[in-house]
This record gives C-alpha cells, sequence and structure tokens, in this order.
C-alpha cells in the first residue's frame, strides 16, 4: 500500500509564498491562450499579498507581461519563463538571455506548419511547443528540438505536460526563488512553493534546501513533501491560509482599553 502524502501545513505568519500559475492557480487548457481564470483568483492573491507583508511572487513559464495582463491590476513579484525573467517586489525586473531566439522560433513554426496539432509559443528569452492536442507527437517533438539544439549550448530544453521549451541555459523555478529568499520581503522567511509540473521540481529543491514546504499539485512522483489533489485544492487551502492569517493578525493586535 502507497503511504499518502500529507496535506500542507498551515502558512505561518513568517511565510514567504511562491505560485505556479498554469495547472496550480488556473486550469491547464488545450493552448496556453484558451485559459478561464478563476473569479477568485486575483482577489485572493490581492489579500494574500497584504497578510504577508508582500512576501507572495508568481513562478510561471508565462512571460512577465502575460501574467500582468492576467492578473491586472495587481502587479506582484514574478519570475517568468521559469526564471528567465523575475521582477522582484519593489518593480527591479532582470532577464537572462542566450541570444536572437528567432531561428528557433521560425524551426519550430515549421514543424507546425507540418503537423496542425502542434502550437508554437514564442517568448523573449525562449519558445515553448506544445503537443497536449495529440501527445503521440511527443517522440517527434523531442527528436526535432534535441537535433535543433545539438550545437547551441547556450539554450537548454525543458520539458512539462505536453510541452517542450528552449531556455536560456541556467534559467530555472528554483534558481529564480532563490534569488527572491535573497531580498526583502522575502529574506528570512519559510518559503512555500505550489507547482504541478516537471518544470517545477527545481523550485520544490529550492524551497526543501531552505527548509521550507514544497507542495505538489496534482499526480505524479516528485520531491514535494506534500501534495494537493489539483487547482480546487489549492483554493481551498489558500482560502483557509487566508482566514488563518488574519485570525493571527487580530490575535497580535493591543487590545482596546476600556474607559
Amino acid at each position: 500500500m502507497t503511504t499518502p502524502w500529507p496535506l500542507p501545513p498551515h502558512l505561518p505568519t513568517d511565510a514567504a509564498l511562491f505560485l505556479d500559475f498554469d495547472g496550480s492557480l488556473v486550469p491547464i487548457a488545450a493552448t496556453p491562450d484558451g485559459i478561464v481564470l478563476p473569479p477568485q483568483l486575483v482577489p485572493l492573491l490581492r489579500e494574500l499579498q497584504g497578510l504577508l507583508g508582500g512576501a507572495l511572487a508568481i513562478i510561471s513559464g508565462r512571460e512577465i507581461a502575460v501574467l500582468d495582463a492576467y492578473l491586472q491590476p495587481l502587479r506582484l513579484a514574478c519570475a517568468g519563463a521559469h526564471g528567465a525573467q523575475r521582477r522582484d517586489a519593489s518593480g527591479r525586473e532582470w532577464d537572462v538571455s542566450a541570444g536572437d531566439i528567432s531561428a528557433l522560433i521560425a524551426a519550430c513554426q515549421q514543424l507546425a506548419q507540418a503537423h496542425p496539432a502542434l502550437y508554437v509559443e514564442p517568448k523573449q528569452s525562449g519558445v515553448a511547443l506544445h503537443y497536449r492536442r495529440d501527445p503521440a507527437l511527443e517522440p517527434l517533438c523531442l527528436h526535432s528540438l534535441e537535433a535543433m539544439l545539438a550545437h547551441m549550448p547556450q539554450w537548454t530544453l525543458l520539458r512539462g505536460k505536453c510541452v517542450l521549451e528552449i531556455l536560456p541555459l541556467g534559467a530555472s523555478k528554483g534558481g529564480a526563488i532563490q534569488a527572491f529568499m535573497q531580498a526583502a520581503p522575502f529574506i528570512g522567511r519559510t518559503p512555500f512553493f505550489l507547482g504541478d509540473d516537471l518544470s517545477d521540481e527545481s523550485g520544490f529543491a529550492a524551497v526543501l534546501a531552505e527548509r521550507g514546504v514544497a507542495i505538489k499539485v496534482g499526480p505524479g512522483a516528485s520531491r514535494a513533501s506534500h501534495r494537493l489533489a489539483g487547482v480546487d485544492a489549492v483554493y481551498h487551502w489558500l482560502q483557509a491560509a487566508c482566514t488563518q492569517q488574519q485570525m493571527f493578525k487580530n490575535l497580535s493586535r493591543p487590545a482596546e482599553v476600556q474607559p
């Protein structure tokens, strides 16, 4: 019998919360632009950001500009493109560049023209090739992209759920979380990271190295220490975290002096 994974603990008042986007906060769609945001997402993130003193960041494969468009009017600390982009809580931005990506994007688009079920997602710092509409195309996509990168050591290939992504060498969600943890308002806090995909494993490793809490969303093997069943379970956990954080704040307020 398999031992069930424990549910994540409640967020302590000194938590730093890192959240994957697709598959964790938003159900995965057939194509990246097909997602539908749960109506409670933006209000919930706004509340959590305030309760945690700003120590909340989105750690996503999407670019920061795309995340901002979905989450407006919020402008959160973010790591985009799997850590190739980063914006800290004060608004300062960093980018990891490996050079001109246009030839690789063109090669992926040519492959998609031959196989219309494929979806190419160009990015400033990389390109993602989605095969969710026909998972049988995985071997072809993997072989093609590996051949493209055979003599391009400045790029690396990242595998995800029905997606392959070309990224600058050294970009990772784990590296982004480590960078966040070195500056305010994250420094000195206990990191929590929720993610659902293979690309989130480096993030899990980063928070576990800081004696934090790694939370796998959905099924599948993982180095994470805890698990939530899916997006709905994530929302229940986050709502409970808001309730508990608010309770802690109320208890810590000085009692009113009666006349």
